[in-house]
């Protein structure tokens, strides 16, 4: 086959080859990005193509095999970042030995966070805790605006009741 017909049947089997991506990766972005990545490969490897086989069915699998590769290389992928998550948090629990001071001070914060109201405390404490601002509207079904209000009305509230309490000794 000659460079001009495999392009041309190339060609001819993009639409049903994209339809094919789409059923694999159920979004259009990503079937795009892997119709593309698979005729790439198809050309680059032109010379593996044996006269006398079913073309499209050549195809098919290049583009299956893509998918499949690219899907194990996100797991992958995945699969470390949840390892580095998992670090961090492991990091963020050790602690430093409390000296009397500290551990006063942390007593100190901790009536006055309980002193919160609640709807000020909840968001406050989860944000802390290093929930996304989403995270914390979708948990608590309030709008992300209202969020980011309570928690800094939060902060400025526990400043007060610390400040005041440091003033009084």
């Amino acid at each position: 086959m000659s460079s001009i017909e495999f392009q041309q049947h190339l060609l001819s089997l993009q639409r049903p080859l994209y339809y094919f991506a789409l059923g694999l990766t159920k979004d259009r972005d990503d079937a795009q990005d892997l119709l593309q990545e698979s005729l790439l490969r198809a050309l680059t490897n032109r010379d593996r193509f044996r006269e006398n086989t079913n073309f499209k069915a050549w195809l098919y699998t290049i583009m299956r095999n893509t998918f499949i590769n690219g899907h194990r290389r996100a797991k992958r992928t995945q699969a470390v970042m949840d390892n580095v998550e998992r670090e961090r948090t492991t990091i963020k629990r050790v602690q430093t030995p409390a000296t009397a001071e500290s551990t006063i001070v942390r007593s100190e914060i901790e009536r006055s966070l309980e002193r919160l109201d609640p709807a000020f405390r909840e968001p406050f404490t989860m944000h802390h805790e290093g929930f996304k601002y989403h995270e914390i509207a979708e948990h608590l079904n309030i709008p992300i605006g209202t969020v980011k209000s309570r928690i800094h009305q939060a902060r400025q509230r526990l400043m007060t009741m610390l400040s005041d309490k440091h003033l009084a000794n």
